[in-house]
């Protein structure tokens, strides 16, 4: 089992009013679209599940869509975003239908008694995609020791790059109040690799391809990585909400159906007809988007067939926390926070 040393910050407060939004949305009416129809004849209970995107990139259920897994339902793009956290955060106050995030922030935000769900993995670290925590070739950083009093670069706080560089910096024997000097800084990933080279942070979070246009431009090496730290594993999930899964059982299963589906392609089709196929994607949907990035595509980074979620996954995040005192032992078992049960790879 994999072993996290984190430290847990969630603001309760916020989460609390994003939970009363959401119940306040549902008083409002039921505003979802009319049920449609599969090319077998199934009636789905919605025609369109709404979603945030990422720039320059091509998430699955784009990809399910563009290949006529997902039909009859259709996606409803409503803008972009670069926190897991704040994607599921919009699926609790009804702003989409589905989200993604790191495991862990998922776990943190259902003791927060958010009211959601795991249904497929849908990134995480492989051979070929990870994240590199990287420092100038110059710097003067060379150990987790040097970067007490540092400044490193985070897409947000409180998920997947801010666990990753703690449980770093513990396994470098730093004390919790050694840890608490390391600043943790909040920079757009697309800004990451200039304001490293500006020398105005010291560490610069860089991944997939980010990673490589910074490393061909050279300069830059990683101090440390994710797959150093933890080897393969699939590390986030999309949520739905306990609601949307009562409702719309059908739609629920589409859409888990032809992500998978969707993940099975990208992993078995050769990198160029892959690559190609975003990039269409892109070139269609018309955002204003440099598509060039979606050239350093190089593998899915999903660790189960078709985004199968691994009990250990949640497991080992909730033992974290009644490790932390912020849940009690028994509170929550791995197997309610997640399901399988709409994946088509499930045995």
């Amino acid at each position: 089992m994999i072993k996290f040393v984190y430290k847990h910050s969630v603001d309760r407060t916020v989460l609390l009013l994003l939970l009363a939004a959401s119940l306040l949305l549902s008083a409002c009416g039921d505003k979802t679209s009319p049920v449609s129809a599969s090319a077998d004849g199934e009636q789905l209970e919605v025609a369109e599940l709404r979603y945030q995107g990422s720039v320059g990139a091509v998430t699955f259920p784009e990809l399910a869509e563009d290949l006529g897994y997902l039909a009859p339902l259709k996606l409803k793009f409503i803008g972009n975003t670069i926190s897991g956290p704040q994607d599921i955060q919009a699926v609790v106050t009804g702003d989409t239908d589905f989200g993604g995030a790191f495991n862990g922030a998922i776990v943190k935000l259902i003791a927060a008694k958010a009211p959601i769900k795991s249904v497929i993995s849908y990134y995480g670290v492989d051979d070929n995609t990870w994240t590199g925590y990287y420092v100038l070739d110059d710097s003067p950083i060379k150990t987790a020791r040097d970067l007490i009093g540092k400044k490193i670069a985070v897409n947000t706080l409180g998920a997947h790059h801010e666990f990753v560089i703690k449980e770093y910096l513990h396994r470098a024997g730093l004390t919790a109040e050694e840890i608490k000097q390391v600043a943790l800084v909040v920079v757009p990933p697309v800004t990451s690799e200039q304001t490293l080279r500006a020398n105005q942070i010291d560490v610069a979070t860089l991944g997939g391809v980010l990673r490589d246009k910074a490393l061909e431009r050279g300069g830059i090496h990683p101090l440390f990585t994710d797959k150093e730290l933890f080897g393969n594993f699939s590390a986030g999930s999309y949520v739905l909400t306990d609601k949307f899964v009562k409702d719309n059982p059908k739609a629920a299963r589409k859409f888990v159906e032809a992500t998978a589906k969707a993940i099975e392609w990208a992993r078995n089709t050769p990198r160029e007809e892959v690559i190609a196929r975003y990039e269409k994607i892109i070139e269609g949907r018309d955002r204003k988007e440099d598509k060039t990035t979606v050239r350093f595509w190089k593998s899915t980074g999903v660790a189960g067939e078709g985004g199968l979620i691994l009990d250990t996954e949640f497991q080992t995040w909730i033992d974290w926390l009644v490790n932390e005192g912020e849940l009690k032992d028994g509170d929550y078992q791995s197997e309610a926070l997640y399901t399988n049960e709409f994946n088509p790879f499930h045995k």
